[in-house]
């Protein structure tokens, strides 16, 4: 199980690793292009394969209920880690999205501001509208933290 747990966060990285060095060097060689795709292939597969062997292995251990209510302990599990980094991964995919999607609309809207004062209630309307995303994935990790 831990070499599953391993092997995700192997691809983990060198996927983010990956997007910083096309996001800050994105005119590459065509030698590293030939490269970069097959590599970018390769951490895809070996990330969903590494997935569905934790559904397939570790789904038993997260939703292993305790035979008695006597039994109860308080020891963390692979299965109840697991399980408790999938009820933060919305929050923080949805954080990152809501301030993805804040950055130019906040811009946008301090310049028609400047412009057009009057624009002021319309433009915080679109503000909230993209930190809606946030709250929306905030939520949605209470709903899953209630099932653990």
């Amino acid at each position: 199980m831990h070499w599953l747990v391993g092997l995700m966060s192997f691809a983990i990285v060198g996927l983010i690793a990956t997007g910083f060095y096309l996001e800050f060097r994105p005119a590459l060689s065509p030698r590293l292009q030939a490269f970069f795709k097959p590599a970018l292939i390769i951490q895809m597969t070996v990330f969903v394969g590494a997935m569905a062997g934790l559904l397939a292995l570790g789904i038993s251990d997260a939703m292993a209920q305790p035979a008695a209510a006597e039994q109860v302990t308080t020891e963390i599990t692979v299965g109840l880690g697991l399980a408790i980094i999938g009820v933060g991964i919305p929050t923080g995919l949805s954080t990152i999205g809501a301030g993805i999607a804040v950055g130019p609309i906040g811009a946008a809207a301090l310049a028609a501001i400047t412009e057009k004062p009057e624009m002021l209630g319309r433009s915080l309307i679109y503000i909230g509208l993209a930190e809606g995303i946030a709250i929306y994935g905030l939520v949605i990790s209470i709903l899953l933290l209630n099932r653990i």
